[in-house]
């Protein structure tokens, strides 16, 4: 048998009651919780800002640079609002390399998913006790959303995982803004027909369960950019792709069009330094058409506390050991810069 069943994990019920959420936290959340749903259906013109590290490697380093940030959040409120990235799972292309704290808490160790999940909870309750941020995550696995469902304030499905029916109908059950990538080919029809779907009611098998769930009228898009028949990664942020998109969701019949701009992945070719000028273009691009304008809700970067990448074992302090990411120093002048420019 090529499948080896290790051991029976505990169902999310009994994690979060070993982990619980307070009355007090939950007042936090809650409160987070309508400040973003407002960005995403037009009630307020701030902008979302979900940013934070291509993978939370560490926990000591994240919250460190997640108090970073609180501090930026106070200078910015007004103008922005910040959704820290606490990005637990790691998807692959090959399926090869480090697939994040889910699998490994300790990258140098081999993979224990107890202790994962253990792992993740820990680490957003202490993100939220901490610094008073409610995080994003990415839904890689959605059956193991249930882990964390009462402490998220985003999710976001990837470019590989947009197509897939599971992660579609589990976003229509959930009541947070679900960000829908558009695939690496680059076809945004894909991406709204995936929003469509998790805009709808569905009945579905999710684990173990026949649920139904009732919509989520805040799903929206991502543009991340993509990969020609070359390999080459293409850009999908410039002014004319904002308006075709514009235009297509007035055509769609979609609720509370959106759409967040990720500065990293194929839109910068991973060239993590790019993410600056490609905020501040969108951001002009922004001021020259009231329709983009209404659509763009926000953005996603990659940024840490050291510039760059790492390989797994150098053991620098707040340096990615996946997607290179934007240093502290130029992640905070980006923030305020951004803020300058709204």
């Amino acid at each position: 048998m090529s499948m080896i069943f290790e051991r029976k994990l505990p169902i999310p019920m009994e994690v979060k009651e070993l982990y619980p959420v307070t009355a007090d936290l939950e007042k936090v959340i809650a409160k987070r919780a309508v400040e973003i749903r407002d960005i995403f259906t037009g009630k307020s013109d701030r902008l979302a800002l979900i940013i934070g590290p291509c993978s939370a490697d560490n926990e000591d380093s994240v919250i460190d640079y997640i108090l970073r940030l609180r501090e930026a959040q106070e200078k910015v409120a007004e103008k922005i609002l910040i959704i820290p990235r606490i990005y637990t799972n790691k998807p692959r292309t090959t399926g090869d390399g480090y697939k994040g704290m889910l699998h490994q808490p300790n990258p140098n160790e081999k993979p224990d998913m107890y202790k994962g999940i253990v792992a993740i909870r820990q680490m957003h309750l202490r993100a939220l006790k901490e610094t008073g941020f409610s995080c994003a995550d990415e839904m890689l696995y959605p059956e193991n959303y249930r882990y964390l469902s009462d402490l998220l304030a985003y999710v976001a499905i990837g470019a590989r995982s947009v197509e897939n029916q599971q992660h579609r109908l589990t976003a229509s059950g959930l009541d947070i803004p679900v960000g829908m990538k558009n695939p690496t080919s680059g076809d945004i029809s894909v991406m709204m027909n995936s929003i469509t779907a998790a805009q709808h009611k569905h009945t579905f098998l999710y684990r173990g369960w026949e649920v139904h769930s009732e919509g989520n009228p805040c799903a929206h898009a991502i543009l991340r950019g993509y990969v020609n028949k070359h390999g080459q990664s293409m850009p999908n942020y410039h002014f004319e792709d904002l308006v075709h998109l514009a235009e297509t969701y007035s055509q769609s019949g979609l609720k509370n069009p959106g759409v967040i701009i990720d500065t990293n992945h194929a839109n910068s070719g991973k060239k993590y330094l790019e993410q600056v000028r490609i905020a501040k273009e969108v951001l002009h691009s922004c001021r020259h058409d009231a329709n983009v304008k209404k659509l763009v809700k926000g953005f996603m970067i990659e940024s840490y506390i050291e510039d760059g990448a790492q390989k797994i074992g150098e053991c620098i302090y707040g340096k990615s050991i996946t997607d290179p990411c934007l240093g502290w120093e130029k992640t905070e002048k980006l923030i305020y810069d951004m803020a300058d420019l709204l």
